[in-house]
């Protein structure tokens, strides 16, 4: 056992924690507030709320921990956003019946994995169009850093200057430089306050509701969000993997997170899936020059998640003390590497040239349909496409 944690604790370095920690910070910071709209839309009680947060951090944790570990590559997981974007516009459903959906959302998720099904339809996808998926998912971090000069122009301007200085100087901790030089300047503008912090409710507790199991919620919220987790989350979280040149096993993964989901939906872990854009920050240079050691950078990830979900109520505020300038500023810097090598890769084959920019266009626009993401229909645009050029007159 010591034997094999020796290596582990060698493979670590500051750039993959703080990767680790700016991915939990972007996660956490960019929809939360959508978990809190969906809890109101479903009745929630605020104990239960902290519950949810509770499930939710260590599903994410533990499940990040493990796959990591497991298969020594940077397997980050998440909650699904669109999912909690589809329960906060739900209405006519009970917490039981939601939870009772929940599980059998889980289920579902455990057949696509075990099954193997959505891994061969992975295996399918060109390189070219995931790396393609990827950059635009991506790149609308980039823009909205770029328009976040409009509001904060010297914390931004700062940040991007540490940047450009740490990728000349000391490229391995450019992005921890940028996020210490966020902080500095915050704090000297007084910009982080933590006065509405309420240390009494420090530790979340979990709150068991009891399922109830009904057609209406299996067919109008169980089915709808496997489909837009599977679609929306799932897809570029496999996309994202394969353009950073990691061959994770992708239906052990998909089937672990199904299982996560089963458990601990009772608590208000309502569906985890691979995580796409968190996941690009760990596997970027920036978190590690060595691609076989960037496995920390979600190990840490985990680690912070566990934490922030024992946290509970306090999570929301002690990240909301960090101004939005700044978290939008570091999630953008720390993605432009990852964004220019899929663009590269996924225009480096001419073949495929015209659905990869296609692809790129429809992901970066957000088009939505159905209830499913531009993600989705970036692939399904990159797929009619490459089966236009690729088809030939009898």
């Amino acid at each position: 056992m010591l034997g094999r944690m020796r290596p582990l604790l060698k493979d670590f370095s500051p750039a993959t924690v703080v990767a680790g920690f700016v991915a939990v910070l972007v996660g956490y910071t960019s929809s939360v507030a959508i978990i809190f709209q969906a809890t109101v839309a479903l009745g929630a009680t605020p104990a239960q709320t902290a519950s949810w947060l509770w499930a939710l951090g260590l599903g994410m944790g533990l499940t990040s921990l493990a796959l990591s570990l497991w298969t020594r590559q940077p397997v980050l997981t998440a909650w699904s956003t669109p999912g909690a974007a589809l329960l906060a516009s739900t209405s006519s459903v009970a917490m039981p019946e939601a939870i009772g959906a929940f599980i059998v959302c889980g289920l579902l998720i455990v057949a696509a994995g075990a099954s193997g099904w959505f891994e061969k339809l992975m295996d399918r996808i060109p390189v070219a169009i995931a790396s393609a998926l990827l950059a635009g998912v991506l790149a609308r971090f980039g823009l909205d850093a770029v328009a976040s000069v409009k509001t904060d122009p010297g914390l931004v301007l700062a940040m991007a200057a540490a940047y450009l200085l740490g990728r000349r100087w000391w490229p391995r901790y450019a992005v921890p430089g940028v996020l210490l030089v966020g902080v500095a300047y915050a704090l000297g503008e007084g910009r982080l306050s933590f006065a509405g912090l309420d240390t009494s409710q420090l530790w979340a507790l979990p709150v068991w509701t009891s399922p109830t199991f009904t057609w209406h919620a299996a067919i109008g919220v169980a089915l709808p969000l496997f489909i837009v987790t599977m679609a929306s989350q799932n897809l570029p979280g496999v996309a994202a993997q394969r353009a950073n040149g990691y061959q994770t096993p992708v239906s052990a993964s998909i089937t672990v997170t199904g299982a996560a989901t089963t458990l601990l939906a009772p608590f208000g872990g309502y569906a985890f899936n691979l995580a796409a854009i968190t996941a690009a920050i760990c596997m970027g240079r920036e978190a590690h020059e060595d691609p076989a050691r960037r496995y920390t950078a979600s190990i840490a990830a985990g680690l912070f998640y566990v934490l922030l979900g024992l946290a509970g109520g306090a999570v929301a505020l002690l990240l909301g003390a960090f101004p939005r300038e700044l978290v939008v500023a570091i999630a953008g810097l720390a993605l432009l590497g990852t964004i220019a090598g899929a663009l590269g890769t996924a225009l480096k084959d001419e073949a495929h040239r015209d659905a990869a920019i296609l692809t790129f266009l429809v992901c970066l626009s957000g088009v939505s349909a159905f209830g499913i993401g531009a993600a989705f229909w970036g692939v399904v645009a990159g797929g009619v496409a490459t089966a236009v050029a690729a088809w030939r007159r009898p």
